[in-house]
């Protein structure tokens, strides 16, 4: 699978030490003696025909720009770098972001792709072509096939996915959206059934929707033909909001939790959870529909503004 280091004209830094780098014949040699195999700084100025110590300075130059990778490996006399190619192809963009205009990134995950969650009856599974495992068996929900689920349902509990973290650490974030069709659950279903469904992101607390009920009064907009009428048919959609300053549900404050609090930087992969507490006036269950069931054509959306 080909590597490439994508570069923009926004980062000139950057730009100007990778130019550097590629600026030198003999450290595009190096570069291209790289592509197959790995060596070490002697094997690379034997096969130039250069000094080591020149060597070792061109190596220093395309690691400073992020174009090798180098690790210190035991040698004979103490130990060595290994010299190993990091990146297939540069692509450059020569024009900038305009400073004016936010930008918006996209993570879109199935709702069965949970890597962990804690269900209780009544609960199930269901797919685009047919139910998943049984009905009010919450071992079925660790099924490999879950992860083909369009809409998973628990009286309780949570479900939790670890989304991956695309966000560079120069870049400013500016709001975090999380958005997903939820509602309620009860058996069949229950128009005023009241659950107080919450949001948890990298562990923090980040506010309660109260959703009014279970519905099932006409069918989903998306449901496909073998789902049958009186049941669960759709959700509403819920938008969690992170910002600089407090996190918004469906644009009312609903904690003070911040983009600082979160901690984004430290991981590369960020924890989403939904569910009840144990403690919730009305532990209500839950619904979660992908983008072939219920009423809105998406899964789960984690949405980075920067």
């Amino acid at each position: 699978m080909s590597k490439i280091l994508e570069l923009n004209a926004d980062n000139e830094e950057y730009l100007c030490e990778v130019a550097k780098a590629l600026s030198s014949p003999a450290r595009i040699q190096i570069i291209k003696l790289l592509y197959y195999n790995s060596y070490n700084i002697g094997e690379i100025a034997e096969k130039l025909n250069i000094p080591a110590s020149t060597a070792a300075l061109h190596i220093r130059i395309l690691e400073g720009a992020d174009l090798i990778h180098t690790e210190q490996q035991p040698g004979c006399r103490g130990s060595m770098k290994l010299c190993s190619r990091k990146n297939d192809f540069v692509s450059i963009r020569l024009f900038g972001n305009p400073i004016d205009v936010d930008q918006i990134s996209t993570i879109s995950m199935p709702v069965g792709a949970y890597t962990d969650c804690h269900i209780l009856p009544t609960c199930g599974l269901a797919g685009e072509n047919g139910g998943i495992g049984y009905e009010d068996r919450p071992c079925d929900f660790f099924l490999p096939e879950r992860l083909q689920a369009q809409l998973i349902w628990s009286a309780g509990g949570y479900v939790e996915y670890r989304f991956p973290n695309p966000m560079a650490k120069d870049i400013s974030l500016k709001q975090l959206l999380l958005t997903f069709e939820a509602c309620s659950e009860v058996a069949n279903y229950r128009e005023d059934w009241k659950s107080d469904i919450t949001v948890w992101i990298n562990g923090y607390d980040c506010g309660t929707w109260q959703c009014p009920g279970d519905f099932g009064a006409r069918r989903g907009r998306l449901n496909p033909p073998w789902w049958e009428s009186g049941a669960t048919q759709y959700g509403l959609l819920t938008t969690v909001t992170v910002t600089g300053t407090s996190t918004l549900i469906n644009n009312e404050v609903s904690s003070s939790v911040r983009l600082s609090d979160l901690s984004l930087q430290d991981n590369c992969w960020i924890t989403v959870r939904i569910g009840n507490k144990e403690d919730a006036e009305y532990p209500g269950g839950f619904n979660l529909f992908g983008q072939k069931f219920g009423d809105y054509e998406q899964d789960i959306k984690l949405s980075f503004v920067y």
